[in-house]
């Protein structure tokens, strides 16, 4: 099917108790084997980019490669632009006809990332789902990391979606980027936050934390789980083996095949880590 917006992702999710996997994508070998997980579990999905990883195409290149990908897929997934640093990457994602969106401001005072976050909400047409970040959460991404994480305080949480008017709330209860295998949520937080949210939350670095943990996570209002560093890994195992086994191996395309089935083992078993009873 065509791509969904990330709204309709939320209202799914919401309506049947599931949690989406967002997977980012880099290349069409990662989105191959993202869409082929999708279909074998059939829970509604986000597959996202970050500006980081758009240096090479551009939004318009990934917008192309995913929905021509999905168009022969049955299960609604969105296309969300992950980590939007600035105003103009909103925009160009937008412009490049994405269906859900971040605005991460959160490293700025307060005042500041209701006010910058508000104004993605404006670039954010009726359609598009917004997704903002209160609380900067800790952890390397793409060689980035916030020069102070903080976890997210639950008295600004109802203030700052009410100023926003973001249709998601992503928090910092715990979880951290990258590979970060001692990662551990505070559900005794996360409860108090979800408490004063008038929206759905989503916790970012999903890579780092164990599986007990993401199964959990419906219970508390949580809507979207991001996964990256596991994806990226698959692929470049799948590479750095085939090297190891022959250094004068020269099948491209027999090793990129390997890559797509092992991202989409890593992107089912998150899915389904997600999602026990799915």
């Amino acid at each position: 099917m065509p791509l969904v917006s990330g709204l309709d992702v939320i209202a799914e999710c919401t309506t049947r108790g599931l949690v989406a996997g967002a997977f980012n994508t880099t290349n069409i070998e990662t989105t191959m084997g993202i869409v082929d997980a999708v279909e074998r579990v059939g829970v509604p999905t986000f597959i996202q980019v970050a500006p980081t990883n758009v240096k090479l195409s551009g939004y318009e290149y990934v917008y192309d490669m995913v929905a021509r990908r999905l168009a022969t897929c049955p299960v609604p997934v969105a296309l969300h632009l992950d980590h939007g640093k600035s105003l103009t990457a909103v925009e160009d994602a937008v412009a490049a006809r994405f269906t859900s969106v971040m605005i991460d401001d959160s490293e700025s005072p307060y005042d500041t990332n209701v006010a910058t976050s508000a104004k993605a909400r404006e670039l954010a047409v009726p359609g598009i789902a917004l997704e903002a970040e209160l609380g900067s959460i800790g952890g390397k991404e793409d060689d980035v990391s916030p020069e102070h994480a903080s976890t997210t305080d639950p008295a600004q949480v109802r203030d700052f979606v009410q100023r926003v008017g973001c249709d998601m709330l992503a928090v910092s209860v715990g979880n951290v980027h990258g590979h970060a295998p001692d990662a551990r949520i505070d559900f005794d937080l996360l409860t108090k936050v979800r408490e004063e949210s008038p929206v759905p939350l989503v916790v970012h670095g999903g890579s780092g934390l164990p599986a007990e943990q993401l199964g959990r996570l419906a219970e508390f209002g949580v809507v979207k789980v991001n996964v990256a560093s596991d994806l990226r890994n698959a692929m470049i195992r799948a590479f750095g083996e085939a090297y190891a086994a022959n250094p004068h191996e020269n099948s491209l395309i027999r090793v990129s095949l390997d890559a797509v089935a092992a991202i989409t083992d890593v992107v089912e078993q998150r899915i389904r880590q997600l999602n026990p009873s799915a």
